[in-house]
């Protein structure tokens, strides 16, 4: 495989598409919020991205060694961190002063830790990504999964996958039952932390680091050729069982939206804060389902799709920009309806259009594109 595959690129386009309809403040987001069962365009833009990373990763290694890969990884790391400064600086300095004249209640709720505690301290705070405001709270999520990375990628090709996978499983079964919270609060008592834990981020690191780790072996699988999914896909004992699995959770999804039925004791397997199991298993049958007819994703792959998932995080902190502007428009309105709305969803996507071409038209990803496949061999195959 020499070349980067459409669909794919095409796909992760289509997740940050997705997101930005789903954040922005309109009708819209109510329909295009999780119509495929209980995912989120969230859990793919995650796991593409660790895809890819692993990839990267593993090619690196053999090409170049380790010191080289880590170096690459971290390298990325500390330009989306420069990224996440800028979000916040644009939050801090320009809509936060908007929001505080009392009249934009849904960026004043988004920011208030900072009002709060003011500046300085909101800041500092974010700044050390203890503090991750809403919205702002998915980079901080990517840029320390992939600062943490290499350590994960060397050690797994060192002592096994299946230690890792081990590992991992472990941080995450005791997320479903409060790790977080427990983290928390020895933290309060042992260093004195004087922030909420609400104003630290909805997702649970600790869960969903294994969906990026899944995305890691899978991508370092995929650079050695050792990933035969299309074979598994046509199957009929893995397609059938994912397809009734996935009917399932579409035919839940919709009653629960229709009927504003209480999820009750399944609740905590559907949470995407905490990575329930149930939204693993959705999501793993719609992919399967996917790769068995990758004919139909062929028909995403159109240019500015492609050009939005080859240029995935650009485009994403632009559509944090689109949203806040929606917000800051939006006033004391519940959300934008009408002709504004649709203005608003075309301004938005244009400008995902534009940066992906601007990203891709200065070769930003040359680098990538010109790695050719290398084998990896882990020291312990899983």
């Amino acid at each position: 495989m020499t070349n980067r595959i459409e669909e794919v690129d095409a796909l992760r386009g289509f997740m940050l598409v997705w997101m930005t309809c789903t954040h922005l403040p309109t009708v819209l987001s109510t329909y295009v919020n999780q119509p495929l069962g209980f995912f989120a365009a969230t859990e793919g833009f995650i796991f593409l991205s660790a895809l890819f990373t692993g990839r990267i990763c593993a090619r690196l290694v053999e090409r170049e060694g380790n010191t080289a890969m880590s170096r690459n990884v971290w390298m990325r790391a500390a330009r989306l961190y420069g990224y996440q400064l800028l979000l916040l600086a644009f939050a801090f300095v320009i809509e936060a002063p908007i929001a505080a004249r009392g009249n934009r209640p849904a960026v004043h709720n988004l920011l208030n830790y900072y009002f709060t505690v003011g500046r300085p301290r909101a800041f500092v705070d974010a700044a050390f990504m203890i503090y991750r405001p809403p919205l702002l709270d998915i980079l901080p999520v990517y840029i320390i999964f992939l600062a943490l990375t290499p350590f994960a990628v060397l050690l797994a090709m060192r002592f096994g996958w299946k230690l890792a996978f081990a590992v991992s499983f472990a941080f995450w079964l005791f997320a479903q039952f409060g790790l977080k919270t427990m983290v928390y609060n020895w933290l309060t008592h042992a260093f004195g932390l004087q922030i909420p834990l609400n104003e630290m981020g909805a997702f649970d690191l600790w869960a969903w680091q294994l969906w990026w780790l899944v995305g890691l072996w899978l991508g370092v699988r995929w650079a050695g050729h050792g990933l035969p999914l299309e074979e598994w896909a046509h199957k009929k004992r893995i397609v059938l069982p994912a397809a009734v699995i996935a009917l399932l959770f579409l035919t839940l999804r919709y009653v629960q939206m229709e009927e504003s039925m209480e999820l009750g004791k399944l609740a905590p397997l559907l949470d995407k804060w905490n990575f329930g199991f149930g939204r693993i298993i959705d999501f793993t049958a719609i992919a399967i389902l996917a790769i068995r007819f990758r004919s139909v994703l062929k028909l995403l792959a159109i240019r500015p799709l492609v050009m939005i998932g080859q240029a995935s995080l650009q485009v994403f902190c632009v559509h944090l920009l689109c949203v806040f502007f929606a917000l800051t428009i939006m006033g004391n309105n519940a959300m934008l309806t009408g002709w504004p709305a649709v203005t608003l969803v075309a301004i938005s996507l244009f400008s995902l259009v534009l940066t992906g071409t601007v990203v891709n038209r200065r070769g930003t990803k040359a680098g990538v594109h010109k790695l050719a496949p290398l084998k990896v061999q882990p020291s312990r195959p899983v």
